[in-house]
């Protein structure tokens, strides 16, 4: 299963491969050459194809956890002071995603869209410690029933150039539902309340609308 997004450059990169795959096996009179050109071609194919694979990812919603947005490394586990919308001290959880990970971005909790907006900027590499606030971003704000409001941002990295946000305010979103796309190497940043209980450790490697990012902690308990 492939995402949306990519239908249309795995169409036309599949009729590219095929057209470089005959023409190499009836114009090129080297046999070693062509050979290698097919070959080069079909794995142009399988990355394209692996990139912009969508699989499917069955979850029952919980109020009480926050999961994983996309699927990559923890790269940052730190408090912050976030100020593009809450202007006040965040628990930071920062995923980072290779051109190898499935880069569909999913929400992270159920609730209703308060703010959503995209910033153009710069292309610095996703783990440089300024993209969060320099980079090609959108900053999406769901409202929840157990923690309030938790925000996520979407980063472009050096290699991505578009950034897809289906989040629109006012609209009811269910975890684990497609939130949006980031087209290459990028990273994803939570901003979660300061009572949060984390449950992921630095570089660990977490599975979108799977893993357990963190955990409502009830203090009247």
């Amino acid at each position: 299963m492939f995402h949306k997004e990519g239908q249309t450059i795995v169409i036309l990169t599949f009729f590219l491969v095929v057209a470089s795959v005959l023409g190499a096996h009836y114009f090129i009179s080297i046999e070693w050459l062509g050979l290698l050109l097919q070959i080069a071609a079909i794995i142009v194919l399988i990355l394209i194809l692996q990139f912009f694979r969508n699989p499917r990812r069955n979850l029952t919603p919980n109020f009480d956890h926050i999961i994983a947005p996309v699927d990559g490394k923890v790269v940052a586990i730190e408090e912050v002071e976030e100020t593009e919308y809450f202007k006040d001290k965040r628990k930071q959880i920062s995923i980072f995603m290779s051109p190898i990970n499935v880069h569909v971005t999913r929400y992270p909790v159920s609730g209703t869209i308060t703010y959503s907006k995209y910033h153009p900027g710069k292309y610095l590499v996703a783990w440089h410690p300024k993209s969060s606030t320099d980079n090609e971003r959108t900053t999406v704000v769901v409202h929840t029933p157990k923690f309030g409001e938790i925000l996520y941002r979407q980063i472009a990295g050096a290699m991505a150039r578009r950034i897809v946000n289906y989040a629109e305010e006012g609209e009811q979103v269910v975890q684990g539902q497609d939130a949006g796309f980031i087209k290459f190497g990028s990273r994803v940043d939570l901003f979660l309340p300061l009572e949060t209980k984390i449950c992921v450790a630095l570089n660990q490697k977490v599975t979108g609308a799977k893993t357990c990012i963190a955990i409502y902690i009830d203090n009247n308990e």
